[in-house]
């Protein structure tokens, strides 16, 4: 079998920082649905990245109607999030696309996985022009919790099984991404420069651009 070895990246906290904007624009569509007293900070924003939008929604929401009141303001919130996003980007951690050109060039193959909304990811690639989807693309293939309500573990196996990758790593930048890498099954990276800690022994960056060196020492 030949080899072939893949790089799987978390979004928010790891490869850039969309907080500010996402909350302006959750901020928007919530005036508009009524609630003129309610804000989300950017604060708010950091303090549950990661998370699957249901238990965002359950976090932030919580003077809506669980059910079909706050579902609805959710996506209502997700889908101007993308479209705002799209057109405004967020604050992009340095070195991100010269480091992932650097790894294609060493072999290295390109994923994302995240537990965002369906057309997040495609926001973030749509905003920098980049191209995704195939082989010969910076990113070959995403994947996320909106697309099919998978966790996050989950995902992670389907994109190294579905990519046919014979060795694998995910980099992300808090505990429950390393413990859905570790129930996944692969090596993890820490992106210490992100917003969280993680309680294991696993292998750091606090640059983007050190994966150069790091990942060839977890996955070779």
């Amino acid at each position: 079998m030949k080899e072939k070895k893949g790089i799987i990246f978390d979004m928010d906290g790891t490869v850039w920082d969309s907080s500010a904007n996402v909350a302006k624009a959750w901020t928007v569509k919530i005036h508009e649905a009524g609630y003129t007293d309610k804000t989300v900070t950017r604060e708010d924003i950091q303090s549950v990245m990661g998370k699957p939008m249901d238990v965002i929604a359950d976090t932030l929401f919580p003077y809506t109607e669980k059910g079909p009141e706050r579902d609805q303001l959710r996506y209502s919130c997700e889908n101007y999030e993308n479209e705002y996003l799209r057109q405004n980007g967020g604050i992009l951690y340095e070195g991100v696309f010269e480091t992932w050109t650097r790894l294609k060039e060493m072999g290295y193959h390109i994923y994302i996985v995240s537990n965002c909304q369906e057309g997040y990811i495609e926001a973030f690639l749509g905003f920098y022009n980049i191209a995704y989807g195939t082989p010969e693309d910076l990113v070959e293939d995403i994947e996320c919790y909106g697309n099919n309500l998978l966790q996050k573990d989950e995902n992670i196996r389907l994109v190294t099984e579905r990519n046919g990758l014979t060795a694998a790593c995910y980099v992300g930048d808090i505990q429950s991404d390393y413990d859905a890498t570790f129930k996944a099954g692969l090596p993890f990276i820490h992106a210490r420069y992100g917003f969280g800690t993680v309680n294991a022994e696993t292998p750091v960056i606090d640059s983007f651009e050190e994966l150069i060196k790091v990942v060839p020492e977890v996955i070779g």
